[in-house]
C-alpha cells in the first residue's frame, strides 16, 4: 500500500490529477462554512439537533453538515443527483431522450445539458421552500430568520442555487481533470468529514466509562468485518459466458473468441436506500412543521410507528429497498437490448438460442442476483437501527453512508490502479487488482 502511494508521485499526470482533486475537495469543504445571509446560526443549530430522524438529518449527512449550518452549499449535490435520476427515468418513457441516449457522445452531452438545467430549476424550487420553512421556524422564542420577507427569500434562492451550481461545476471539473467521479467524491467528502467528530465522541465515551474498552475493540473489529463484506459483495459478479461465432470478411476471419457478460450483484448501488429513506422519513419531516397534538393526531401516530429501530420501520424500510432495487435495475439494465446487441454481432450464450430466449435467460439470472443484492443492501442499512435500539451504541454506524464511502473508495482506487498499471508501475495493492467473485 505504501509503495503504491509512493508510485503516485512518480507519474506526473497522475500526481497532478490527485493534487487537483484534493484542492477541489478543500474548496468544497471551505464553502460549507460560508453562511447564507440573514439567518440566526445559533437558533438554526438548535433546530437541527432535534431533526436527526427526518429528511433534514438525511440531507445534512449528504451535505457534510452544510445544511445544519445553512451555508451557501446547504443543498449540496442532491439536486444534481435528483435531476440525473429523473432524466434517466424519463429516457424510458420519452422517445426523444431514449434516442439521445443511443446517439453516443453527442447524445450524452445533450442529456448532461438537460441535467444541468434541471439541477438549477430543482435548486431554485428547493431553495424557495427552505426559505419559507426557515421564516416559520422558531426555537425557544427565537426566530431563525430575524427579518423575513421577499428580500430574504430571493436572496436565499439565489445563494443556494448558485452554491449547488458551483458544486455541480466542481464535480464535473474533478471528473474531467482529477481522479474519480467528481459528484461521488463530493458526497464522499461530506460524509467522511464527520468521521473525526465521531472518533472524538467515541474516545470521550470510553474515557467517561459509558463504553468499556473491550466493547469498543469488538465494535471496531465488527466494523472492519462489515466493510470487508461490502467490498466483497460490491465486487461480486455473475458472469454469463458468451461465445462469438467466426465470420469471414474478405480474406480475414473475425470473431470466434469467448468472453462473458458481467452482472453485478448490486446493480442499483446506493439509489434504493436513498429513495427508501426519503419516503419513510417524510411523515417525520411533515410533523416537524405542524403541531401534531392539536392539528393532525394521526400524524403523531405515524411518526411513532415509523421511529428508527421500531420493527414496523425496519420492515417497511426493507420492503422499499427491495422494491427500488428491482425498479432501478429494470430501468438501468434492459435484457432485450443486450440480447439484440449480442445477436447483431454474432454472439450467443452456449445452450441458449439468440434473441428472445437469451433475453429471458438474462432476465431470470438478473432477477435472482438482484434479490440477493437487495437483501445485502437491506442488512447493511438496518444495521444502524439494530445497533442503536438493541445494543444502545451511541453513534451512527453503517447504512447508506457506509455503502457510499466504500463504493466511492473502490471506484477511485480502481482508477488510480489503472493509471499506474498502464505505465508499468505496481498498482495500489501490490498483489494486483481485487478479484471479482
Amino acid at each position: 500500500m505504501i509503495g503504491g502511494v509512493q508510485n503516485i508521485a512518480k507519474i506526473p499526470e497522475l500526481k497532478k490529477r490527485v493534487i487537483f482533486t484534493l484542492l477541489m475537495l478543500a474548496v468544497y469543504r471551505l464553502g460549507c462554512h460560508i453562511p447564507t445571509p440573514g439567518i440566526d446560526g445559533a437558533a438554526l443549530g438548535s433546530f437541527f439537533s432535534s431533526q436527526q430522524g427526518t429528511l433534514f438529518g438525511l440531507f445534512d449527512m449528504f451535505s457534510g453538515g452544510a445544511l445544519s449550518q445553512m451555508s451557501v452549499m446547504a443543498l449540496g449535490i442532491m439536486p444534481y443527483i435528483s435531476a440525473s435520476i429523473i432524466l434517466e427515468l424519463l429516457t424510458v418513457v420519452v422517445p426523444y431522450l431514449e434516442k439521445l441516449k443511443k446517439e453516443g457522445e453527442q447524445g450524452r452531452k445533450k442529456i448532461t445539458q438537460y441535467t444541468r438545467y434541471g439541477t438549477v430549476v430543482l435548486s431554485m424550487i428547493q431553495g424557495f421552500g427552505i426559505a419559507i420553512g426557515l421564516e416559520r421556524m422558531s426555537v425557544a422564542g427565537a426566530s431563525v430568520v430575524p427579518q423575513g420577507g421577499w428580500g430574504f427569500r430571493i436572496l436565499a434562492v439565489i445563494t443556494l442555487a448558485a452554491g449547488t451550481a458551483f458544486l455541480m461545476w466542481l464535480g464535473e471539473q474533478i471528473t474531467e481533470r482529477g481522479i474519480g467521479n467528481g459528484i461521488s467524491l463530493i458526497i464522499f467528502a461530506g460524509i467522511v468529514a464527520r468521521f473525526p467528530q465521531a472518533v472524538g465522541n467515541s474516545i470521550r465515551l470510553v474515557s467517561a466509562g459509558q463504553i468499556t474498552p473491550f466493547f469498543m475493540v469488538l465494535l471496531v473489529a465488527f466494523m472492519v468485518a462489515v466493510v470487508g463484506v461490502i467490498v466483497f459483495v460490491e465486487r461480486g459478479q455473475r458472469r454469463i459466458p458468451v461465445q462469438y461465432a467466426k465470420r469471414v470478411v474478405g480474406r480475414k476471419m473475425y470473431g470466434g473468441q469467448s468472453t462473458h457478460l458481467p452482472l453485478k450483484v448490486n446493480t442499483a448501488g446506493v439509489i434504493p436506500p436513498i429513495f427508501a429513506s426519503s419516503i419513510i422519513m417524510f411523515p417525520a419531516t411533515i410533523a416537524s412543521f405542524v403541531d401534531v397534538n392539536k392539528e393532525v393526531a394521526w400524524l403523531q401516530f405515524a411518526v411513532n410507528l415509523l421511529n428508527p429501530g421500531n420493527i414496523v420501520y425496519i420492515l417497511i424500510f426493507v420492503m422499499f429497498i427491495i422494491f427500488f432495487c428491482y425498479f432501478y435495475t429494470a430501468v438501468h439494465f434492459n435484457p432485450v437490448d443486450v440480447a439484440d446487441n449480442m445477436k447483431r454481432y454474432g454472439g450467443f450464450v452456449p445452450g441458449i438460442r439468440p434473441g428472445k430466449n437469451t433475453a429471458e435467460y438474462i432476465d431470470r439470472v438478473l432477477t435472482r442476483i438482484t434479490f440477493s443484492g437487495a437483501i445485502y443492501v437491506s442488512l447493511v442499512c438496518v444495521l444502524p437501527q439494530i445497533l442503536i435500539s438493541q445494543l444502545h451504541v451511541p453513534f451512527y454506524f453503517g447504512g447508506t453512508a457506509l455503502l457510499i464511502v466504500v463504493g466511492v473508495a473502490l471506484d477511485t482506487s480502481n482508477q488510480i490502479e489503472s493509471h499506474m498499471l498502464s505505465r508499468h508501475y505496481d498498482g495500489f495493492m501490490r498483489k494486483g487488482l481485487t478479484r471479482s467473485g
